[in-house]
């Protein structure tokens, strides 16, 4: 049975992200420098994880080449133009305002308790939210205060994306490494979880030899806390599956604990439940498991009936956990980074061999992918397939310089990340900057 967070009174004073909100501390409730159990604010970061969770969902694969919006303004996604802002309240206010609370819990327990366990799970849960917020907004705010200044509008001011990574990001996960235990606790961070989302970071900089031991650490180390791929790729999902043993780290969802998202959850968008995208499955997901046939993974991502995904199947839907790192998703970066490191390819396909049998399809052969684009292609075609309906396909073609090649059309860079929510911008009177081409 998974352990979902619950938001005790005492985190109940971290209520939001910057501008105007910043100053609303609920009355009658505890200061931070009068508690002593930093435990619920904790929780209140893991908790504020839920309302990125749907935005990310959408963007990750309804952007690109995996799902398609059927009803209007929906399709914007598809197009690549200015206007999504129309739907900032439904995804980008949303997304943008959640991991900012969660940020503020987490600066809340770094600064203020002295507990270890507690500051590693918060300085991680910080770099995975600051982590997210780069992905799609480039450039943001950064505040690592528990207490933000509510006159000083040069803190909102939006910073360099490197900077956020090298400032911020990088040495909370490093921080967080050193901190956390290796063994996954009820579904929290862990050393584990951090190296992971360390690889993945520098993954997604390009930065292939910062990358390789962190990301070793994971595949090499984590059977000892009893992280293993599982026999069946259909038992990873599923609310029944929660916390299973491939999991690394997941946002915990429970329909017992009231969602402060409000809007459709994923599991609802990828399986045709939401009349702006009944019929959710792009063709091209479809000719790219024809183009794997046998594949075990085919039935359980696609239904071409319904042309949508039972991957995370209804029955149970509220209660699904969303994967944030699963090791068959580190697996891939490895064989990734020691491509781009050099390595031969041998040792390169040899690591997804467990991937690929467990799918009913034969191993890669090195022989005939000997070069390394070769090899940097199978495993971004092999990423798509193992992780599809997970969040990630747009967010692997902008970092791979592959849009236009997979969307089969010339997209504008502008158009790689998401518009900043208008709101923000209003209230801050402009000191918060649009992105470019909205």
């Amino acid at each position: 049975m998974k352990t979902v967070y619950k938001i005790v009174l005492g985190s109940l004073l971290l209520v939001t992200a910057c501008d105007s909100d910043l100053d609303q501390v609920p009355p009658n409730i505890a200061s931070s420098d009068s508690l002593e159990d930093f435990g619920g604010v904790v929780n209140a970061a893991y908790f504020y994880q839920h309302g990125s969770v749907t935005p990310m969902a959408v963007m990750g694969d309804f952007r690109a080449d995996n799902a398609l919006m059927d009803e209007e303004p929906y399709p914007e996604f598809d197009r690549f133009g200015p206007d999504l802002t129309v739907m900032e309240d439904q995804f980008f206010g949303p997304f943008y305002t959640a991991l900012y609370k969660s940020i503020l819990s987490a600066n809340n327990v770094i600064e203020n308790s002295t507990d270890d366990g507690d500051i590693g799970q918060a300085k991680f849960l910080r770099a995975l939210s600051y982590f997210k917020l780069v992905l799609v907004f480039g450039d943001v705010p950064i505040n690592l205060s528990a207490t933000p200044s509510t006159t000083d509008p040069s803190i909102l001011a939006r910073q360099p994306v490197d900077d956020v990574y090298n400032n911020v990001i990088i040495p909370d996960l490093q921080d967080a490494i050193g901190l956390l235990d290796t063994e996954i606790v009820n579904g929290r961070a862990s050393r584990y979880a951090a190296q992971a989302l360390l690889g993945k970071v520098h993954v997604y900089r390009g930065d292939f030899s910062s990358a390789e031991s962190p990301l070793a650490s994971v595949v090499n180390g984590a059977s000892s806390a009893g992280i293993a791929l599982q026999a069946n790729y259909a038992d990873i999902f599923g609310e029944a599956n929660d916390l299973n043993s491939e999991i690394i780290f997941a946002t915990q969802i429970s329909s017992s604990v009231v969602d402060e998202y409000g809007d459709s959850e994923f599991w609802s968008w990828y399986g045709g439940l939401d009349t702006k995208s009944l019929l959710p499955l792009d063709p091209d997901l479809i000719a790219a498991f024809d183009a794997s046939p046998g594949d075990l993974r085919r039935e359980v991502n696609i239904d071409e009936d319904l042309l949508a995904s039972p991957k995370f199947p209804q029955t149970g839907g509220p209660d699904h956990d969303w994967i944030e790192l699963r090791l068959a998703d580190v697996i891939l970066l490895y064989a990734e980074t020691l491509n781009e490191n050099g390595a031969p390819a041998t040792q390169v396909l040899s690591l997804l061999d467990p991937i690929r049998s467990r799918a009913g399809v034969p191993p890669l052969d090195p022989a005939i992918l000997n070069t390394r684009a070769q090899v940097r292609q199978a495993i971004q075609d092999e990423r798509r397939l193992e992780l599809a309906f997970e969040g990630h396909r747009w967010f692997d073609l902008v970092r791979t310089g592959t849009v236009d090649a997979e969307m089969g059309e010339t997209v504008n860079p502008n158009y790689y990340i998401f518009p900043i929510p208008i709101s923000e911008i209003l209230a801050t009177d402009g000191v918060i900057t649009q992105n470019p081409g909205y």
